[in-house]
């Protein structure tokens, strides 16, 4: 197995979506930025998506557009730019991640509902492994976080440290 992780649209844009938005990203990710670290140990793949939207101005070049300043990303992190909520739509991210030898996806970042569970099956059609790094995703929604983890594979940061 060799895995990679997916840090999925945690962009300026989404934090000014209410106090609720706010409170699930935020507390997402202080699980992702662990799950960074430990990739970074172990010389795996970080994959940062950035979801594209012209209409509303989440385009690059715009603040908005870029991955909020919590996040512990470094200029190597491999950067997608996608315009669907499945990161593999009409994006390299399949071919990549196969490039890499990866066949395993640890999926984290927002919408819990929307682009990491469309990601997620597009994982599986891809024939790649989807695990959703438990608290590592967020939603407006607080309920749907628990619907997606309970739907898909998990797996704790903690048991992630024992297996990687």
């Amino acid at each position: 197995m060799k895995g990679a992780l997916l840090v999925i649209d945690l962009q300026k844009q989404f934090f000014s979506l209410g106090e609720a938005c706010i409170v699930s990203l935020k507390s997402a990710i202080e699980y992702i930025n662990e799950a960074i670290l430990l990739f970074r140990k172990k010389g795996l793949p970080i994959v940062v998506i950035q979801h594209r939207n012209d209409s509303e101005g989440l385009v690059l070049g715009n603040a908005n557009f870029e991955v909020h300043e919590s996040v512990d990303l470094e200029e190597q992190d491999l950067r997608i730019v996608k315009t669907y909520g499945n990161s593999f739509t009409k994006t390299q991210l399949a071919e990549k991640l196969r490039e890499l030898g990866v066949d395993t996806v640890i999926i984290t970042g927002f919408c819990a509902e929307g682009c990491v569970l469309s990601t997620y099956v597009g994982a599986q059609d891809n024939d790649l492994t989807p695990i959703i790094l438990r608290s590592g995703i967020a939603s407006d929604t607080p309920v749907r976080v628990k619907f997606v983890e309970e739907i898909s594979n998990v797996v704790s940061i903690g048991a992630l440290r024992k297996f990687l």
